[in-house]
């Protein structure tokens, strides 16, 4: 084991002894050395052409996500938690709103997918495997349904007058299904619809949401709530009074 300590009987601290020492070392070292020299492989000692490694738990994650997602798994239930956090932005925006600053513009963000829209359908046609052309073409058939705690979220904040601003990924080719699909799911009088122009194809989700987000500050709102499922829609200046982040153990996006 790394670490053990090694005791040395019967050695004494004579002068002689303590200048031969280094010899010795000297002498034993040299000889490892050659000896591993003279043993050393040409090539690793693994096979770069063997079998690639199995993963028995893949399977198993895939089984517990859709028993999250279908409230049958001792881990959680996933429509309760997203109800949960919805509850939560809820009775924040009441809070606030009930102390208005004299000729304040309030705002909330919405991200949209996994956060007003489900594409869970697409995940499990996937596999929950990322396909860029899959998903796009998913999304463009505008039939992914609402997230029912975000459609509450989204009535209370029209009702005591707080603007609501989307800000998503998808790029701004689907702006006409996107607000088609809106619509369809109990989404409407929101503020604006903001997608991923040309000029923020390569920018992280950070940075470009942050941006957007500047843009409405800039506008005169405060932005009081911001609602997503990745860090990355919460994150980065400016941020929101209040964030609440919807659970999303199917995919990660920076």
């Amino acid at each position: 084991m790394v670490g053990d300590l090694v005791r040395m009987k019967g050695l004494r601290p004579l002068n002689k002894q303590l200048k031969l020492l280094p010899a010795v070392l000297i002498l034993v070292t040299a000889s490892v050395a050659s000896s591993a020299q003279q043993t050393r492989p040409e090539r690793p000692m693994f096979s770069v052409n063997a079998p690639a490694e199995s993963l028995p738990n893949l399977d198993a994650l895939k089984k517990e996500l859709k028993q999250y997602h279908e409230c049958t798994c001792t881990c959680g239930c996933y429509a309760r938690d997203l109800d949960r956090q919805a509850d939560r932005a809820i009775s924040f925006l009441r809070r606030r709103a009930a102390h208005p600053r004299p000729q304040q513009k309030l705002a909330m963000v919405f991200d949209i997918d996994e956060t007003s829209l489900s594409n869970w359908q697409e995940l499990l046609q996937a596999d929950f495997a990322y396909n860029k052309a899959a998903f796009d073409a998913w999304s463009e058939t505008g039939q992914a349904p609402a997230i029912p705690g975000s459609v509450r979220i989204d009535k209370e904040a029209q009702r005591l007058g707080v603007a609501v601003f989307f800000i998503t990924g998808r790029p701004e080719r689907e702006r006409s299904i996107t607000e088609q699909n809106l619509k369809a799911q109990g989404f409407d009088g929101w503020q604006q619809l903001s997608l991923r122009s040309h000029a923020m194809e390569g920018k992280s989700a950070e940075v470009y949401k942050s941006s957007v987000r500047a843009g409405i500050v800039a506008e005169g709102y405060t932005i009081v709530l911001n609602v997503g499922d990745q860090w990355s829609d919460l994150k980065g200046k400016p941020e929101a009074e209040f964030s609440v982040k919807y659970p999303n153990p199917y995919y990660f996006i920076p």
